[in-house]
């Protein structure tokens, strides 16, 4: 209904540019929304007041010319002006009875449309470096990643999900160098483990599995000496034992990253190319588990993109850079000059030693995102990324595309909360809570739910014992109930009653006795979804789903329990039918809701 109004409206502004009332080259920016309050009407339309500017005259002047040219559209039973110059809408009763059809013949479609069908997408999420678990702040970004590409596709664009595989960082070499220390404890060799490397047990059982898997016969293949490890090493950093005032740890002496650097040096000179054997054995094994890990949680990618791939890559992007003039030379570093297009400083490249920086390998990942013909691509980030925006967007131009290809969503963190206390986590100890963790602890449905709630800038205070408690005071809990309880209704109630009622048979039933306010409001609310679905897809608002899904099922409920309502009444079979037949449709956009969210719709709980 809302496209015919919109409709209706476009030709009342061309009917009012041959008058020369509106510019011809005025473009239309208003918004049809529907109303917060039905006594306003159904829908309600700004485009007086954004065009009375232009128009040089009051809104309300404004809407009653644009009345006056608005050609009749059925099932519209009038339209008025309100306050400072809105048009409103009011639909013809029938009209409202029309999404029960709707949803009936589309099912678990309904809510999906094609208004983004021309845009081939990536979105890029996760891409945490594969040295440890996903904690529960990778799935905050694993939930919410998914879940804008689901959205993206139920308004008809092709997506490509993607996880950036950070496999030729230092991470992953400290990650390398600590399974070979372990390695040697294994072996029987004794040293003091840096502080820096990864701490937690699972680097132990890689270095295990690294022994297992050794065919030599004294399973001491890669063993040397410790001593030559350590040779010439910086001194690992010593701290005092009380903490300053601040309650930091105060610093004695040593440097914590030069000391592993220099373990990584001596481990890679020492083991030459079985230096490999350790580096893949970490990588494979946590990568496994990430993707284990992910599956798990329902979140899949077309594409895991590995980074030691892009070799030739950045050579491409470094060339054509140099070429388009905004590289140059100094210190015997090679700078980017991404101020000029608005960073706040230039930017390395290539060190003086030849080694290109981590801000090459993006430049050139998102070269060859772009050479791939995407419309657009949607990178999410953790928070603490926000000042590599700039520098990627320059990039993009520098290389001679459109950085406004390019959105850039920053995932703030999580805090978990249990018993009214804070979870402690960090993750270079390995004293972690990690997602696999959270998901045993509240279950997939409450993280996928939970993780998505807030806009993905605002800070999440997770709180464990509400995600898994059975009230209303759990959203998720409360829609799945919705969802179920009509099963119940249907399957069970209705034939204890002896009254008929068969899903398939929509027509049969009698939608006009749905008077009650209540049903008025929940009819209005079920034909509002598709419009939040392409809402909440185009500003990549997960959050704007579960809160639908969430005033929808409160109604539900607050319906159920009126005094004045006997949903099933054995002595009025007809208007139980058609109590019924909304019942189902408003179990079917729950589904389908829940569906995008990634959550699970139970048929009984």
């Amino acid at each position: 209904m809302n496209t015919a109004i919109q409709n209706a409206l476009a030709q009342a502004v061309t009917a009012l540019q041959s008058q020369n009332i509106l510019p011809q080259d005025w473009q239309n920016n208003s918004v049809l929304t529907r109303t917060k309050d039905r006594s306003h009407g159904d829908f309600a339309s700004n485009i007086a007041m954004v065009a009375s500017k232009v128009a040089g005259m009051k809104p309300r002047d404004l809407a009653e010319k644009i009345l006056e040219n608005l050609p009749t559209v059925s099932d519209i039973s009038k339209a008025e002006i309100a306050g400072p110059g809105f048009i409103n809408f009011f639909l013809n009763a029938d009209q409202r009875f029309v999404v029960l059809d709707t949803i009936a013949t589309q099912k678990e479609q309904y809510g999906r449309s094609q208004v983004n069908q021309a845009e081939k997408i990536q979105v890029e999420f996760v891409s945490a470096n594969p040295t440890s678990s996903l904690h529960v702040g990778h799935g905050r970004g694993a939930a919410y990643g998914m879940t804008v590409a689901n959205l993206l596709e139920a308004t008809g664009a092709t997506v490509d999900r993607e996880y950036y595989v950070n496999d030729a960082g230092r991470q992953m070499d400290i990650l390398a160098t600590s399974t070979y220390l372990r390695y040697l404890e294994l072996c029987g060799q004794t040293l003091v483990f840096p502080k820096n490397a990864y701490q937690g047990d699972y680097v132990k059982d890689i270095a295990q599995s690294i022994i297992d898997a050794d065919q030599s016969q004294d399973k001491n293949h890669y063993v040397r000496d410790v001593a030559d490890v350590y040779a010439e090493v910086p001194e690992d950093v010593q701290y005092a034992e009380e903490l300053d005032a601040e309650g930091n740890k105060v610093v004695l002496s040593g440097d914590k990253e030069k000391h592993i650097d220099g373990l990584i040096a001596n481990s890679q000179k020492l083991l030459g190319e079985d230096y490999a054997v350790f580096h893949q054995a970490a990588l494979k094994a946590i990568l496994d588990d990430i993707q284990d890990d992910l599956a798990d949680f329902g979140v899949t990618f077309a594409k895991w993109f590995s980074e030691a791939s892009l070799i030739e890559k950045i050579d491409e992007a470094l060339a054509v850079l140099d070429q388009r003039g905004f590289l140059y030379e100094k210190d015997g570093n090679i700078w980017f000059k991404s101020t000029e297009f608005g960073d706040e400083k230039d930017r390395v490249v290539k060190r003086r030693n030849g080694q290109t920086t981590y801000f090459a390998s993006d430049i050139a990942y998102h070269l060859d995102k772009l050479q791939r013909g995407y419309t657009h691509i949607v990178d999410i980030w953790g928070s603490d990324h926000h000042g590599y925006i700039a520098r990627v967007k320059a990039a993009i131009d520098a290389l001679g595309y459109d950085s406004s290809k390019l959105t850039v969503l920053l995932v703030q963190f999580v805090s978990l909360w249990r018993g009214g206390e804070m979870v402690q986590m960090s993750s270079r100890s390995g004293q972690f809570v990690t997602l696999r963790e959270l998901r045993q602890e509240v279950g997939n449905d409450a993280a996928r739910f939970y993780y998505v709630m807030r806009k993905s800038e605002q800070h999440i205070d997770f709180d464990l014992d509400l995600a898994v408690s059975q009230s209303k005071d759990n959203a998720v809990y409360y829609i799945q109930y919705a969802h179920a309880r009509v099963n119940r209704m249907v399957d069970v109630r209705a034939p204890e009653k002896n009254i008929p009622f068969n899903r398939n048979a929509v027509d049969d039933y009698d939608r006009t006795l749905l008077s009650h306010e209540f049903e008025t409001e929940l009819l209005v609310k079920l034909a509002a979804y598709p419009e939040i679905v392409i809402r909440a897809a185009n500003a990549y608002e997960p959050h704007q789903i579960g809160n639908y899904l969430k005033d929808l099922a409160a109604l539900f409920h607050g319906w159920y329990a009126q005094d004045d309502i006997k949903i099933l009444d054995e002595n009025n079979i007809a208007l139980s039918q058609a109590r019924l037949l909304l019942s189902v449709n408003v179990q079917q956009v729950l589904r389908n809701g829940l569906n995008v969210l990634g959550v699970s719709a139970p048929e009984s709980m």
